[in-house]
């Protein structure tokens, strides 16, 4: 369908489901009776989304945000809450009866809050096109809002464009395991549930990735809907846009701990378990930023670090048979590609199979931040134990 089309066409399809009330089925983890205590019941009613970003408590006091797509205005005025009074809300939205709703609703919002006057304004605009100023944001919020434009990487462009040199962002959005067909992209009614304009993982990482923001990473992932053998993910990532530095504290060398053996970063640069490496101030600023904070160790001097020492984590599958149940690890991580201890190499956002053993070892405390898995086996499997090397070693 043309651009223009697509985008008449959700218009119409939310501001007739926000005019009746309609449910929409995207997967969500609001606490309405946490919410329900300063929100009216109009905006609750017409809540769509696929996540919680401002939930998350990824908002600051004091911090200016944009949430783009904001419709009824729930994230927003969880934002709000989170900013204080002395913060400041924008919503974008292209539909006008949604924009009604929001705005009726944010004198009484900031009533319920307390405060003098809302802290809340809303704006009509295009998420590709936003009516927004150069680096004046410190986090930009969406919920499952990117996947119905027809441009995704002038969105991200414009994300990058709007976010101050070190702010970021926080959106949920729905994703895909591999691409979707023509027919899904071409199908109407589809592209209003979310479905005909998911990006793969991978895509969606690299298109952010190539707008310029970095530490890109999984907050959380929920399986949704298997259409066709299509599996579709809601999934929360947050990333950073680095500023330029002058800061005399920050440490010239970088030695990752694991779990990992080795990972390539955003930038195609190899680390190595246990290898003090020198880094440069934009590489100590990026490794700074959460997903980075235990998997590496920075340091004014070379550390390298061996065996036994407690600071490297390592994880090996247990020595016994494996079986082959459908599951799919899925790297969410902040890296462009990681190698385990068993010689798995997962690159970002692309389907890898594996074992009940590598589930096991993905499923630990260090690894699972960094992973999706699906499962693509459409039945019950009963396939019997194997052994993938004659030493005990998985696949």
């Amino acid at each position: 369908m043309p651009t223009d089309e697509i985008t008449q066409q959700v218009s119409a399809r939310y501001a007739r489901a926000a005019a009746a009330g309609e449910p929409m089925c995207c997967p969500t983890g609001y606490d309405f009776a946490d919410l329900k205590t300063f929100i009216p019941e109009e905006v609750l009613n017409i809540s769509y989304g696929c996540g919680t970003p401002a939930g998350l408590k990824t908002v600051a006091p004091g911090e200016t945000v944009l949430d783009i797509g904001s419709g009824g205005g729930i994230d927003c005025f969880e934002a709000s809450r989170l900013v204080g009074p002395s913060g400041r809300v924008i919503g974008l939205d292209m539909t006008d009866t949604m924009l009604d709703i929001a705005r009726r609703n944010a004198p009484i919002v900031a009533a319920n809050l307390g405060y003098p006057a809302p802290n809340v304004e809303f704006r009509k605009g295009l998420a590709d096109a936003m009516p927004v100023g150069d680096d004046t944001i410190d986090l930009v919020i969406s919920n499952c809002v990117i996947n119905l434009t027809p441009d995704k990487r002038k969105v991200f462009g414009e994300m990058f464009r709007v976010v101050r040199p070190g702010g970021r962002f926080t959106i949920s959005d729905i994703v895909s395991d591999q691409a979707v067909p023509q027919y899904l992209i071409h199908d109407r009614e589809k592209w209003g549930d979310c479905l005909s304009g998911a990006l793969t993982v991978a895509d969606y990482f690299n298109g952010l990735t190539e707008a310029g923001f970095v530490g890109v990473h999984q907050l959380t992932f929920t399986p949704w809907q298997v259409i066709d053998g299509i599996h579709f993910l809601s999934l929360t990532l947050t990333g950073y846009k680095i500023g330029p530095g002058s800061r005399s504290d920050v440490p010239r060398y970088a030695t990752l701990r694991g779990p990992f053996k080795q990972v390539i970063d955003e930038n195609g640069r190899t680390f190595r378990r246990g290898v003090s490496q020198a880094i440069d101030e934009t590489t100590a600023l990026v490794l700074r930023t959460a997903p980075f904070e235990s998997c590496f160790l920075l340091s004014e001097e070379p550390l390298p670090l061996v065996p036994p020492d407690p600071r490297l984590t390592g994880i090996v599958p247990e020595p016994s048979p494996c079986v082959w149940k459908g599951h799919f690890a899925l790297l969410t991580g902040p890296f462009q590609e990681g190698c385990d201890d068993d010689h798995h190499v997962y690159r970002r956002g692309v389907p890898l199979e594996i074992c009940s053993k590598t589930l096991a070892v993905l499923d630990s405390p260090a690894y699972r931040p960094h992973f999706a898995i699906i499962n693509r086996a459409g039945h019950a499997v009963s396939g019997t134990a194997v052994s993938c090397d004659p030493n005990g070693a998985c696949c």
